[in-house]
């Protein structure tokens, strides 16, 4: 059965003047996969997530998130996507289902069942004990979880993960994947970018850039057979060492 495409790049292209930070890169990626969209500073995946979410309008190409024209239909892409960045998104100053209600609400989620969802989310994440806490003295690891369950909590065709697992214990990061492979089986695409490219081996696709180029893109296991090395690691650094420029 062919697989339903819900992120479509075609030649997408961003320039900043005559500096080209993105350029003619063209992906599809299949509903309910976990794509990896890996590549050093400067190499142009955070330029691109940007115009995928529909935040930054392309220079030239084209493209779809969910359906939606990321050229004319940004507002469409919000409401379909989730998004969560290496940099804690949620209000610190907040109580934890006071951030599920605020974003969800954002979402145009209806009060009884942002209610209904709110008290099965904590006590899926064994959280119901931390309604009342204030985000701000959550460990960090925990703010994590709960600010990629509140990024799907609308259940959105699509999540973007922006180095979710940046500066959180490996066993936190073990448990996160286990939340990426769950969202995953219910059919929610992650389209994930990372530096530990341990995590990359966990992607079902890994796409590297290079200079704002695409220059690999399959499974992690077809890649390493492809540069004849052992891990992901090997394969970045190969690629990277090609690149000219530095963010």
């Amino acid at each position: 059965m062919e697989k339903e495409i819900v992120i479509h790049a075609d030649r997408l292209t961003k320039q900043f003047g005559n500096f080209t930070a993105v350029d003619r890169i063209s992906f599809d990626v299949a509903r309910g996969e976990v794509f990896g969209f890996l590549g050093a500073n400067g190499a142009g995946k955070t330029t691109a997530m940007r115009m995928l979410c529909g935040l930054s309008r392309p220079t030239s190409g084209t493209g779809t998130v969910a359906g939606y024209d990321i050229a004319r239909q940004h507002e469409k892409i919000k409401r379909n996507i989730g998004y969560m960045s290496q940099k804690f998104s949620l209000y610190e100053d907040l109580k934890v289902w006071e951030n599920i209600r605020l974003y969800a609400g954002i979402y145009g989620m209806k009060d009884a069942e942002i209610a209904r969802k709110t008290d099965e989310l904590l006590e899926r994440l064994d959280f119901t004990r931390e309604r009342n806490t204030m985000v701000k003295a959550l460990p960090l690891g925990w703010k994590q979880k709960l600010a990629f369950s509140v990024s799907i909590f609308h259940d959105p065709a699509i999540v973007f993960l922006d180095e979710p697992t940046g500066g959180v214990d490996p066993y936190t990061r073990r448990q996160f994947w286990e939340m990426i492979y769950e969202a995953a089986d219910r059919g929610i695409t992650v389209f994930v970018t990372t530096h530990y490219m341990d995590e990359a081996e966990y992607c079902d696709r890994v796409s590297i850039m290079v200079d704002g180029r695409i220059d690999a893109l399959d499974t992690p296991r077809s890649l390493k057979a492809q540069f004849g090395v052992h891990s992901m690691e090997e394969v970045f650094q190969a690629l990277a060492r090609k690149a000219e420029r530095t963010e």
